[in-house]
């Protein structure tokens, strides 16, 4: 194969990955990294984007989405569980 045919296959994939990441993103307590990621990779692929046509971009969207609202649950949910354990350590529970 020749390299731009390379290229899009592996940004394909990748695309795919995003969508896998972020709906492992949406799994209680283990899927903030996995939302990370997700958006990490999608920042990826969004430039690649710009040279070639993806085909798989409604899988890097939908990926994108379910990464941003995995990210902001979990990372609430981990800051009220902080704050809730300081609380309790702190005798104002």
């Amino acid at each position: 194969m020749n390299d731009s045919a390379t290229a899009k296959l592996r940004m394909l994939q990748a695309s795919t990955r995003c969508l896998v990441f972020g709906l492992l993103g949406l799994v209680p307590v283990l899927g903030l990294p996995f939302a990370l990621a997700a958006l990490w990779i999608s920042g990826r692929v969004r430039q690649q984007e710009k040279q070639r046509w993806n085909a798989a971009r409604p899988y890097r969207l939908m990926g994108v989405v379910c990464a941003a609202v995995g990210a902001v649950l979990w990372t609430g949910i981990l800051i009220i569980a902080v704050f809730r354990l300081i609380m309790l350590a702190q005798g104002l529970g």
